[in-house]
């Protein structure tokens, strides 16, 4: 079993939000086995025909069965249910604590939804993080497969063949039959361009232009991929908010293995030392700071910065009272001078304290200059 670093509180109504196959129910399940529960899956057809139809039967359901807590698989489904669940909490508040999961907090927003009214904590599950997995972690099986729980756990051969079927059956047809989106084949288009520039400075015109749409409905594309969980936007760094919210930010898919289905290149092996393990590699480093950073809501900003002459940070981290960290991401196993020049430059010029670090294979940890160069696992251990 696989210890989580999301710890579920047992004594509050809660949302669990995350996408597909991130483990939320395994979670739950082992989290409160000791429980009575009152499980309804909204996947499930008889559960989806009974309560969509009679939202009411789900206090007809609690009072004849008096569970500990009700646990309601994807609320999204039928936002409904919320006023329900409201409505049970106000009037039981000795009742039985809500659990809700769902993979689209997009739904709950645009319909309205119920949120309770400030009386549920919200919680998030990712795939597995490299700690988490322990000694059974795999950096090159997680750079081609990604970590997602159901790929982890099958047999090396097979992980393909999931990561396809997940890409297919999951994001581009759910999200179509949510109706979260109206224009199709477009959206299944950008869903591709997406991967391929994963991590990219978003070019939304470029984009607009290979998928055969406007600017504004990239945008919401974008939007739709952050509100079903299944990616995030790194922005630019800047001071100033407003600055920051008029430059483009970059886009990260929340996993690589969907990432490199969706692009195609999940049956492609990544060789070490080429311009695509590299990009792989800073991915899974950004994404786990993201990760930890959500876990640990320790109110982190995560952003990047390029300037004017395209000289770039890949990672910048403001953390409140501590010094920034500017930090460079180097797939290599040896670590030159030459790899921290660009970084160092950057230092005397910082508005406020910082800590210029590099995070790569290198299995030694030593300072050049003003850098400190450590092991990727150890800088993210120091940090978070």
């Amino acid at each position: 079993m696989v210890m989580r670093f999301e710890k579920l509180s047992n004594s509050d109504h809660l949302f669990l939000f995350g996408a597909r196959g991130t483990g939320k129910t395994t979670l739950i399940r082992e989290l409160f086995a000791t429980k009575k529960l009152l499980w309804i899956d909204l996947l499930r057809d008889e559960d989806e025909d009974l309560y969509g139809r009679n939202p009411g039967a789900l206090s007809q359901a609690i009072r004849a069965q008096k569970p500990q807590f009700v646990v309601i698989d994807e609320i999204q489904k039928f936002p409904k249910l919320l006023d329900i669940i409201h409505s049970e909490i106000e009037g039981f508040p000795k009742g039985p604590f809500f659990i809700l999961t769902g993979s689209s907090a997009r739904k709950l927003k645009r319909s309205q939804g119920n949120l309770l009214g400030g009386r549920a904590r919200n919680f998030h599950l990712f795939p597995f993080t490299a700690d988490e997995l322990g000694d059974a972690f795999d950096l090159g099986s997680a750079l081609e497969f990604g970590t997602l729980p159901l790929v982890f756990a099958k047999e090396a051969e097979k992980r393909a063949d999931f990561l396809r079927a997940y890409v297919k059956n999951y994001l581009k047809e759910e999200i179509v039959a949510e109706q979260i989106v109206r224009q199709v084949e477009p959206f299944r288009d950008f869903l591709e361009v997406a991967a391929q520039m994963n991590g990219e400075i978003i070019n939304y015109s470029r984009i607009a232009s290979d998928v055969g749409v406007s600017d504004q409905t990239v945008k919401s594309f974008f939007q739709i991929l952050e509100e079903t969980l299944v990616g995030f936007l790194l922005p630019p760094f800047h001071r100033s908010i407003r600055k920051r919210q008029r430059e483009a930010p970059k886009f990260y898919y929340f996993d690589l293995g969907v990432s490199r289905a969706l692009a195609r290149q999940h049956t492609v092996p990544l060789v070490a030392g080429s311009s695509s393990y590299g990009k792989a590699f800073e991915h899974f480093i950004i994404m786990e700071a993201h990760r930890k950073s959500e876990y640990l809501r320790n109110d982190f900003r995560l952003s990047y910065l390029r300037t004017k002459d395209d000289a770039e940070i890949d990672l910048v981290i403001e953390r409140p009272g501590k010094p920034d960290l500017l930090i460079e991401i180097k797939s290599s196993t040896r670590v030159k001078e030459e790899d921290v020049r660009a970084l160092q430059r950057f230092v005397p010029d910082w508005d406020r304290p910082c800590e210029a670090v590099l995070w790569s294979q290198d299995p030694t940890e030593r300072l050049i200059g003003a850098v400190r160069c450590e092991p990727w696992r150890k800088g993210l251990e120091r940090v978070f």
